[in-house]
């Protein structure tokens, strides 16, 4: 196997740590060719779809490319904003604040960066550019509270595959889930309080929960058993009774069976067996998006209001909620123990110090500047 060149390496410059938070991704525009892109790359991750790659290939390039980009581009035009995609949006948000959450914990050497599965920016752009920029310690932190081979662990193979060609392979941390963390339950909790403040309280919470194929859950992937803890500790917290709340799954695709009750034909039935008002809540995204803006909020709240429903309220996902941020600083702390990541000004004084002479030392020796 040939490796890549190693970028060049500046002799006493501190080793660096970074969290990278790592979403799904989005199209670059709401248009048929930037979805085509994204769906291509997307669909065709083994970790997604689970089908023999040549029958797949078919597929994916006879019918599915062909036929879904224009009218995937049409639902993504309905959600997008001057300032572009709301997943992307927010997660840069996140970022943002994070790194100013992180750095308020003391943690001021951490840097803080994004990036996507699929899509821009590319997780191996971010990673190199962390590399050449002599960042040595990353946290990987997916933006999926629940784990599943679909999402966290396609995460781990990109990462994994693309130091499969680095010689110099930084020490790396992934969290694996968070789908209990209390920090990620309390926030949740608050923005359910804080909608019922504003609007009232529904008849029913609906969990909402992205949904995965049935086999999965057979052939041992645990996101099925996590979104339903997720579920009973934010009933615990908001002290329902299990009449009170319901677990669904949405977003199924193809023609399998998926994980049940579905979002859609769960709420239309509800509505027709008289169930008025009802809150959504979709604890699995913590970034609004395509399936919470579009497919929740416009779809199935139309479907809800059609099959005799009267009030239809969606609670955003967590986004830049202050209770948010300081969970996710929570969770990226807890993993960043142990690595130099808090330093005080004589510290950090001393330490640049030291570069400096380690530096010296190596020119003396003959090495490069």
């Amino acid at each position: 196997m040939a490796y890549r060149p190693e970028p060049a390496h500046p002799h006493g410059r501190q080793a660096g740590t970074a969290v990278v938070l790592v979403n799904l991704g989005t199209p670059d525009a709401p248009t048929r060719s930037a979805v085509r892109r994204y769906l291509k790359q997307f669909l065709s991750d083994p970790r997604v779809v689970e089908i023999p790659r040549a029958v797949w290939w078919c597929i994916l390039n006879g019918i599915i490319l062909p036929f879904r980009s224009g009218k995937s581009a049409a639902k993504y035009a309905s959600i997008w904003t001057n300032e572009g995609s709301p997943l992307k949006v927010y997660s840069e948000r996140q970022v943002s604040l994070l790194r100013r959450a992180l750095a308020e914990r003391g943690h001021n050497t951490v840097r803080v960066e994004l990036a996507m599965r699929y899509g821009a920016p590319g997780l191996p752009e971010v990673l190199d550019r962390l590399k050449a920029e002599g960042v040595d310690r990353i946290l990987l932190l997916p933006a999926y509270p629940q784990y599943s081979g679909t999402t966290t662990g396609s995460i781990n193979d990109a990462v994994f595959q693309h130091y499969l060609r680095v010689r110099n392979v930084p020490e790396l941390r992934q969290v694996k889930h968070y789908h209990d963390h209390e920090a990620y339950i309390d926030a949740l909790a608050a923005s359910v309080r804080a909608h019922w403040e504003q609007h009232g309280r529904g008849d029913k919470l609906v969990m909402s929960f992205h949904g995965v194929p049935k086999r999965t859950l057979l052939l041992g992937d645990p996101y099925h058993c996590e979104c339903h803890k997720t579920a009973r500790l934010l009933a615990t917290k908001l002290r329902l009774t299990p009449e009170q709340y319901l677990v669904t799954f949405q977003s199924r695709f193809g023609k399998a069976e998926w994980l049940q009750p579905y979002t859609q034909p769960t709420l239309e039935r509800l509505a027709s067996e008289g169930l008025a008002k009802v809150d959504v809540i979709c604890p699995g995204f913590i970034s609004d998006c395509l399936e919470t803006l579009e497919e929740i909020q416009m779809e199935v709240r139309q479907a809800f209001l059609e099959h005799g429903g009267k009030q239809f309220h969606y609670i955003p996902c967590l986004n830049d909620n202050p209770a948010w941020i300081s969970a996710l600083a929570e969770i990226a702390e807890q993993h960043l123990i142990g690595w130099p990541t808090m330093q005080s000004t004589a510290q950090r004084e001393e330490a640049r110090r030291e570069a400096e002479q380690s530096r010296a030392r190596a020119q003396a020796l003959g090495a490069p500047d």
